[in-house]
């Protein structure tokens, strides 16, 4: 048996007109009838009835509805008969065209979001173009539950556009309340339904994270992009880095690596753009890496490593190992640090060796002393007669 062979009414057949704005335009037209109707027999039983205008309302409305409380009743022919038009006509015919339109809105409705072909109405939301061809389902839990995470970005909706996932989307991003169209970024039809040019920010994948040639898709997106001035809240995804050059001429928002075993780095250009070049380099040898050295610590405090570090041009100290091998990260300015080993971003292609570090703070020490010696020669000292 062959599935919805004919169709539900005949204006179905004119495949060129949307089929949800058939069912609301004939619905709005059953409604309009119906009301015409109720007003009808209301001025009919007010005119040839003993009855007061509300009570010819009361008495139609609970008629309609099929109640008959039998506080008020026809005595008229004429208000008879049209009450018996009312119920056959209004009540039994005219409530279930309208009950069944509205029951196969539904049902259009519910088919066109599973298969992603429902144009929602949204705005300040994030349009996702493309699906990771790898573990798209996780990439984008991942994302979803990184960026509403972040402080105002609780409730951000979050579209797909993609043509991945034509039977609908998986529970676990259907529960996160992503949605999604199933359609292509270079084309401006869908790009239109998704309403790229109210959303917040636009985020273009790399369709496939191994292969250098994805970047051609993710150029042309990012081109039909720049022509909507959509660039400045536009981040893609370049696997080839020389072509992250052509990318900045397109005036796109940031360009990063494909990442995607760390959403949290996409996250952050969305968010923070420029912070995702920081944590790039920490994946990476080519600029910077954070390093460990293992020395004392004793009688310095943060604000004094910190310094004595970027003043002798070695790094920027990132955290401290205390006695007990904890990483501490953003430690109290003052206070004296008791720990073994420091984690320094450094420059990946000239990393100081341990000595230098511990010269480095050594130096300080005797500077922070020289200071202190100063500024105690400076204070006057008060005699006990002065007193």
């Amino acid at each position: 048996m062959l599935r919805n062979r004919f169709p539900l009414n005949a204006e179905h057949e004119n495949t060129q007109v949307p089929r949800g704005g058939l069912i609301r335009k004939r619905v709005k037209r059953l409604f309009l009838i119906l009301i015409a109707l109720l007003v009808t027999q209301i001025l009919i039983i007010w005119s040839v009835e003993d009855l007061t205008l509300f009570e010819s309302l009361w008495m139609t409305m609970t008629t309609i509805a099929t109640v008959g409380y039998g506080d008020y009743a026809p005595a008229t022919y004429i208000g008879r008969i049209s009450t018996i038009l009312l119920m056959f006509v209004g009540a039994i015919t005219m409530l279930t065209l309208i009950v069944s339109d509205f029951i196969e809105y539904r049902f259009y409705r519910r088919e066109r979001i599973l298969t992603g072909r429902w144009i929602y109405k949204m705005n300040n939301h994030i349009v996702i173009i493309n699906t990771p061809k790898h573990g798209g389902v996780t990439y984008f839990m991942r994302f979803a539950t990184q960026i509403r995470s972040v402080e105002g970005y609780e409730t951000i909706p979050i579209m797909l556009l993609t043509r991945e996932f034509p039977n609908g989307l998986p529970a676990e991003l259907s529960d996160l309340g992503i949605v999604h169209f199933h359609g292509s970024g270079f084309d401006p039809e869908a790009l239109k339904a998704v309403h790229a040019g109210s959303a917040k920010y636009i985020v273009v994948l790399a369709a496939d994270e191994s292969d250098p040639h994805s970047d051609s898709l993710t150029f042309d997106i990012a081109h039909r992009l720049g022509e909507l001035n959509l660039g400045s809240k536009t981040t893609v995804e370049c696997v080839t880095d020389a072509n992250r050059s052509r990318f900045k001429a397109l005036g796109v928002r940031a360009v990063i690596r494909p990442v995607r075993t760390y959403p949290e780095i996409m996250v952050r250009a969305v968010v923070a753009p420029g912070s995702e070049k920081v944590l790039e380099d920490m994946f990476n040898y080519e600029q910077d890496h954070p390093h460990r050295y293992d020395l004392k610590l004793d009688d310095l405090n943060w604000a004094d490593i910190v310094s004595a570090l970027i003043r002798h041009g070695i790094g920027t100290a990132l955290a401290y190992i205390d006695e007990n091998d904890e990483v501490i990260c953003h430690p109290p300015v003052s206070g004296e640090i008791q720990g073994k080993g420091l984690i320094v971003l450094v420059k990946s292609t000239d990393t100081p060796d341990l000595e230098v570090v511990k010269e480095a703070l050594q130096r300080y020490r005797t500077f922070m002393e020289k200071w202190r010696n100063m500024q105690d020669s400076a204070t006057p000292k008060t005699s006990p007669a002065a007193e």
